[in-house]
C-alpha cells in the first residue's frame, strides 16, 4: 500500500474503530455521568437563584412593594 491510499485509509477511521469496544462504552458512560453532572448542577443553581429571589422578595419593604407596583393611585380617583 503506497503512502497516499494509507493516509486514506486512516482518515476513514473514526476514534471508535481504532479504540477497543470495552475502552470506547466506558469513555461514552462516563460522558453520559458527565452529562448528568451538568444538568444536576444546572438545576440545583437555578433552584438556588429562584430560593434568594423569595427572600429577597419576602424582605421588601411597604415603600419598596408599593414603588415596584404599576398601580398609580390617580386612576382610582
Amino acid at each position: 500500500m503506497n503512502k497516499r491510499q494509507k493516509n486514506q485509509v486512516d482518515e476513514l477511521l473514526t476514534l471508535k474503530d481504532r479504540l477497543n469496544e470495552e475502552l470506547f462504552a466506558k469513555l461514552k458512560e462516563k460522558k453520559r455521568e458527565l452529562e448528568q453532572q451538568e444538568q444536576r448542577r444546572k438545576e440545583e443553581e437555578e433552584a438556588r437563584r429562584r430560593e434568594e429571589q423569595r427572600k429577597r422578595e419576602k424582605q421588601k419593604t411597604f415603600e419598596e412593594l408599593l414603588n415596584e407596583s404599576n398601580l398609580d393611585w390617580r386612576n382610582f380617583k
